[in-house]
């Protein structure tokens, strides 16, 4: 299937890394031109490299902390005057805070909620004057489910939830489609679960154990969700919580 994703214009936050690094990668294959962001400046030199060898687009990138609304704002801003346009957005930082004490709300509201509306309402603009325009948050199935992350975590990733089907209900009309992705646990190197393997073994078996496929996903896997439902390809799909857990949740999503 060619996802039409050719020449345009795309943001990933988080690009250096597991999923979004994943993405990154996954869209500038398909002939995106890519930007990132990460908090990291040598991890996102290191990438924007590759990702202009990987396809011989072009691609950018700077050091942007998303809970910094201002910074980020000024980032999207430049790279949308720069590139004279942006078609695809992907939000995809997280506080990962899944404590209860008041530092874990006030990261996950900054991160995960306030860094996505930032940047969502930078790239608008440049979002209407595209043919193309998409805006995908990364969400989890802790935002649909009671989990060991239930919380200030949990909470936010539903609330993304909300908030991007009422953006797709919102911009339809102006042929804007937001959708969230919500994937399982996904397990890569340096990420959260391998520290919990070896950090916290019990609960790792425990998740582990939850998942009918007795494994946990891959990077790879959540970005060839995403690249397809930011893409033309899904043109009629905006509002969808495209849940990407292998058969983790038992819920039934209505």
């Amino acid at each position: 299937m060619d996802l039409q994703l050719k020449g345009l214009k795309a943001i990933v936050t988080g690009g250096t890394k597991g999923i979004g690094l994943a993405i990154a990668r996954t869209l500038a294959a398909e002939g995106a031109e890519v930007a990132i962001c990460a908090r990291d400046q040598a991890a996102v030199d290191v990438t924007v490299s590759a990702l202009a060898e990987l396809s011989g687009a072009r691609a950018s990138g700077a050091a942007v902390d998303v809970s910094d609304g201002a910074a980020l704002k000024a980032w999207v801003e430049r790279i949308g005057s720069e590139w004279s346009g942006l078609d695809i957005v992907v939000a995809n930082v997280s506080a990962l805070a899944i404590g209860n004490d008041i530092q874990s709300w006030r990261k996950e509201f900054e991160t995960d909620l306030l860094g996505t509306v930032n940047l969502v309402e930078a790239a608008m603009p440049y979002l209407e004057a595209s043919r193309a325009a998409s805006i995908v948050a990364i969400s989890s199935v802790s935002g649909r489910e009671i989990d060991f992350a239930a919380g200030p975590y949990g909470v936010f990733k539903a609330a993304l939830v909300h908030y991007m089907q009422g953006l797709a209900n919102q911009l339809a009309s102006k042929g804007i489609r937001a959708n969230t992705v919500s994937p399982g646990n996904v397990y890569f190197e340096g990420g959260v679960w391998d520290w919990i393997e070896h950090n916290d073994a019990a609960l790792f078996e425990r998740a582990l154990a939850l998942n009918p496929t007795g494994r946990m996903g891959r990077p790879q896997e959540i970005a060839n969700a995403v690249a397809f439902i930011a893409s033309p390809a899904a043109s009629f799909v905006s509002g969808t919580n495209f849940v990407v857990d292998g058969a983790l949740t038992r819920g039934v999503q209505l």
